[in-house]
């Protein structure tokens, strides 16, 4: 999922200096162009297949999870999903705010969800890298349950904008994508779109 903006990753923080060890925006620029070269693009096939069960924690899902919350974090992403790398994996990574740690989700399910529901407008790094935005409806609370990277099990209730990246890249485990979730007129739109871009 691609909803938070790259600018804030270009200021300084507290007052720190860019010349005292931190990148510059021209480098944090690069590495969202190298991040976004392995993201696979719509109309991938991988995008569009489920993602199979994870039988066991190992050390080569958690260097993938590694893999995937590096990725999105130099493509100012918050969220990732497994396929989006080509790997039919039930594996998600998100990052909601800069305030939160990064967090790993391995085999997610959505065990209960509120009744109601929120429009709000989403992006994706695999539909042109972010800049197609679609207004999608969510539920405002679900609790998820799975594991993490360490292999514990995870039974957490999350809402507002949390539970709405949830939502987004575990449909991205199912091979959903967030036009499917829009009303007929914006997904025409969307597609229009995507046409003209890949034309």
């Amino acid at each position: 999922m691609s909803e938070r903006q790259a600018e804030h990753l270009e200021q300084p923080v507290d007052g720190e200096a860019e010349d005292e060890g931190r990148p510059t925006p021209e480098e944090r620029r690069a590495w969202r162009v190298a991040a976004l070269r392995l993201v696979r693009q719509y109309p991938d096939p991988a995008l569009r297949n489920a993602a199979t069960a994870v039988a066991e924690v190992d050390d080569e899902v958690q260097q993938l999870a590694e893999r995937m919350l590096d990725v999105m974090e130099r493509a100012h992403g918050v969220g990732l999903a497994a396929p989006q790398l080509g790997i039919l994996r039930r594996i998600l990574v998100y990052r909601a705010s800069d305030e939160d740690e990064p967090k790993v989700l391995i085999n997610p399910e959505l065990v209960e969800r509120s009744d109601e529901t929120e429009v709000g407008t989403e992006g994706c790094l695999s539909l042109l890298g972010g800049e197609l935005q679609v207004p999608v409806a969510r539920h405002r609370r679900v609790r998820v349950s799975g594991r993490d990277a360490s292999g514990d099990a995870v039974d957490m209730d999350v809402e507002g904008f949390e539970a709405r990246v949830i939502q987004h890249e575990i449909d991205h485990l199912d091979g959903i994508l967030i036009f499917d979730r829009a009303e007929d007129q914006e997904r025409r739109e969307a597609l229009r779109e995507l046409r003209l871009r890949a034309g």
